[in-house]
């Protein structure tokens, strides 16, 4: 049996997930579910998911993940080769770090259910646009001098990591928000390498089987 990624094209959160599969050599279904139509709220995909979020994995042997962290860490100690984690303990300390300020600091604050509580208070589009532009530079600003002093090409050393996983959706998110990249000279070279590597490339929203023209 073969995984089965539940996805939205543009969602950061399978984003992450679609990069550690193909980094990782390990082919999946792709299973689309329609954030803006709300089909992750129908009883269809609650059944898979309960959160009504995206992604949810299944597995080869037909169990059911939820949360992108949860997943790519699943991913790593049962599929360690080859690994998206350095083998000292600091080492991968400081790549969780990295994970954590897309994940935990900036993501939380700019996904979809946010910016549809945004629009329900009454803020307006430049309002919403400054929320978020705002979060994605904080976390940017702490990440910049952590790539710049840890990176060798990828955001943690000379190969892909987890923080690669989960850094470059986010630069996706950043571009789709306007956000000025010229301060984060280290997450643009990143960036740059990572257009180049065939697993993200083929992991992009655009290349995804549910990608419709914005």
């Amino acid at each position: 049996m073969a995984f089965t990624l539940h996805s939205y094209w543009r969602a950061t959160a399978p984003y992450r997930v679609r990069i550690a599969l193909n980094l990782k050599g390990l082919a999946f279904d792709y299973a689309p579910v329609n954030l803006l139509a709300g089909e992750q709220l129908g009883e269809a995909y609650r059944r898979i998911n309960r959160q009504s979020l995206t992604p949810a994995l299944q597995t080869e042997d037909g169990a059911v993940l939820t949360q992108s962290l949860a997943i790519l860490e699943w991913l790593e100690e049962v599929h360690p080769v080859p690994p998206l984690m350095p083998a000292d303990a600091y080492d991968r300390a400081r790549v969780r770090a990295m994970m954590g300020i897309v994940a935990c600091d900036i993501h939380p604050l700019n996904n979809l259910r946010i910016q549809r509580q945004l629009t329900k208070l009454g803020v307006d589009a430049d309002g919403r646009s400054f929320w978020t532009q705002r979060w994605i530079n904080d976390g940017f600003t702490a990440l910049e001098p952590m790539i710049a002093a840890y990176g060798q090409g990828f955001a943690f050393g000379a190969q892909p990591t987890l923080a690669d996983c989960l850094l470059i959706p986010q630069v996706y998110s950043a571009e789709r928000y306007a956000v000025d990249l010229a301060p984060y000279p280290a997450i643009r070279a990143v960036a740059a390498a990572c257009a180049e590597h065939p697993a993200f490339q083929a992991a992009h929203p655009d290349r995804q089987p549910d990608a419709t023209p914005t």
